[in-house]
């Protein structure tokens, strides 16, 4: 761009200056001028080859050159450094990043309250983020935004009646060591445990398991500090129709200061891990999710296996199972590392097509699978041949690594879900626990069929969990019915690399896919988005549509409603929260 910008000028200089390019050069000479065609001929030349010495000159000077580039270009032009009072927050995956200079972080509810209270007079936005995990980047906000890092304590346990009261800044993982001690745990838990709890309820996150619903379900009473009505106390008894909005209430209603949640007795579980297939699955399926406490199915594209992972407590099993494994992690993995060595002299041969994101030299008996998972999609991760020869590799790997592991809930349950990605996630009903509709094997059946037809080249895995009904208006879940189960679907695309062109194109990539499956499934099965990996789209007429659907499934005007009572000045909204639930009044 530099380079064109130069060039313009400088025939715009010898435009305005002369009709040719002889008098551009005739100052840097004493001597007279010449006369001959071969003088004529000779500065046409050396004026050409002075533009295209300055044109390089402006190329090396200007265009980026990788890290380990053997030359290093000379810093002629350098970016002013950021502020110290600008905060940037970023997701989890990078896909989404804001820089402001208003990020509070109160130490105690006064101090929320006091933030809460002054953004509401001043009308400046201070939009409640918590961890800051979700892929969509739901809880970020240019205008400022309010964490609660600092307030992540416990308040009262209460063994009896296995109720915890919470302050809502307090991670998952924090919650769970904390309980220990007093015997108890979480019903259920999402694949990781970083979450901040007034987070992980806010966007409706979800474990598996056809009995158990989401995680805004174990909560029984919150504490919400609102910008028009102060702090306020909500729980089934006391205001129930707005508790039950502002369980999953994506941080509109007001900044949730403290939460008191439902417990279970601790316990172990086994878990045991199996390869099956399509055809085996939709014989056993009623029985898989009726019989297991928890139970999910990862797919592998462009292949036929189903890794089913079940998990019961120890009990049921009257103690952990007697098993040796046929192999060991290294020989499970190793047909990985071998498959990785080979695309590494392949594509070495033909210079590899991005940078992985952990291109450290960490030896390669050291990385796990997903570590190497993410190695070798970023060798080519567009190659459709390239991706399925990995996913067969996958598929290999999950049969060798067949068996059992026993551990408590907090410590199976989790998921290692990768490196750094884009997700999209729907639910969808799926019929009652004692009479499943196979909806959802239908689902997987056609979305797989959709990504060979397109030639997708869609990675492993596909995720499928189940959960019960969710009482809360807005959870993508919500069901009057208790017996309801609904399914939830993950596809995925993964962002190995660091490199910014293969970044934006694997981007482009999801997006097509996603799309697709949109336009193919969404509306035939009722599937909705999960809130934390909703992307709110840029052309005008699917925003649009967008809107209409979300009305078809959700009580948008109900929400909108208490939201101009309790913030009407929005200052716990965000471009994303009022694009989805536009309002005529806005800030």
């Amino acid at each position: 761009m530099l380079t064109t910008l130069v060039l313009k000028r400088i025939l715009r200089l010898t435009h305005h200056h002369s009709p040719s390019h002889s008098h551009l050069f005739r100052r840097f000479s004493a001597s007279p001028e010449p006369t001959s065609s071969a003088d004529a001929e000779t500065r046409k030349y050396a004026g050409y080859a002075a533009l295209l010495l300055f044109c390089g000159g402006a190329t090396y000077y200007t265009f980026p050159l990788p890290d380990d580039a053997k030359h290093k270009k000379a810093q002629i032009f350098r970016y002013a450094p950021l502020p110290d009072d600008l905060h940037t927050v970023s997701n989890w995956s990078g896909t989404h990043e804001v820089q402001t200079r208003n990020f509070l972080q109160p130490e105690n509810a006064e101090q929320l309250e006091r933030a809460v209270r002054e953004a509401h007079e001043k009308r400046s936005r201070i939009r409640p983020v918590g961890s800051g995990l979700s892929p969509n980047g739901i809880g970020l906000s240019r205008a400022g935004m309010v964490n609660l890092a600092l307030m992540d304590g416990i308040l009262e346990v209460d063994k009896h009646r296995k109720t915890v009261r919470v302050q809502a800044g307090i991670r998952v993982q924090q919650l769970v060591d904390g309980l220990k001690d007093h015997g108890l745990t979480l019903q259920n838990f999402a694949s990781i445990r970083e979450q901040q709890i007034g987070g992980i309820i806010q966007v409706g996150a979800h474990g598996t398991g056809a009995r158990l619903p989401p995680i805004d379900e174990q909560v029984i009473a919150m504490k919400l500090v609102t910008p028009a009505k102060g702090t306020i106390q909500i729980s089934k008894d006391k205001d129930p129709e707005l508790f039950y909005l502002a369980r999953c209430g994506l941080g509109g209603l007001g900044v949730v200061a403290e939460v008191t949640l439902q417990c279970v007795d601790r316990q172990e579980l086994v878990e045991h891990t199996v390869v099956s297939t399509m055809n085996e699955i939709k014989k056993n399926h009623k029985k898989l999710l009726s019989e297991n406490k928890h139970v999910k199915y990862l797919y592998i594209p462009y292949t036929d296996s189903v890794v089913v992972v079940r998990c019961n407590p120890v009990s049921k099993w009257k103690g952990p199972p007697k098993f040796k494994p046929q192999y060991t992690k290294d020989e499970a993995i190793q047909h990985v590392r071998d498959l990785y060595q080979e695309s590494l002299q392949k594509y070495g041969a033909e210079g590899s097509r991005g940078k992985s994101a952990g291109d450290g030299e960490q030896n390669i008996d050291e990385l796990s699978f997903t570590e190497l998972r993410d190695k070798l999609i970023a060798l080519d991760p567009l190659n459709k041949k390239h991706i399925i020869s990995i996913n067969q590799a996958e598929a290999e790997f999950w049969q060798k690594s067949e068996g059992y592991r026993v551990g408590w809930s907090d410590e199976i349950l989790g998921f290692d879900c990768g490196g750094q990605q884009w997700v999209s996630e729907t639910c969808f009903p799926a019929g009652k626990l004692a009479n499943p509709s196979m909806k959802d094997l239908e689902y997987i059946e056609e979305l797989k069929q959709l990504i060979e037809k397109e030639e997708i080249p869609a990675p492993a895995p596909i995720e499928q969990r189940w959960t019960a009904s969710s009482r809360s208006t807005l959870s993508p879940a919500s069901s009057p019915s208790e017996d309801d189960i609904f399914s939830w679907v993950g596809i995925i695309m993964y962002l190995p690399t660091m490199d910014a062109r293969q970044r934006k194109d694997i981007t482009e990539e999801f997006f097509h896919y996603r799309h697709l499956t949109q336009a193919k499934l969404w509306d035939h099965y009722s599937a909705y988005e999960h809130w934390a990996k909703i992307e709110v789209p840029k052309d005008e007429e699917e925003h649009a549509a967008l809107q209409a659907r979300l009305r078809k499934r959700f009580p948008v005007d109900a929400y909108n409603k208490a939201r101009k009572e309790l913030d009407p000045n929005r200052i716990l909204s965000n471009n994303m929260l009022e694009k989805l639930f536009p309002q005529s009044d806005t800030i």
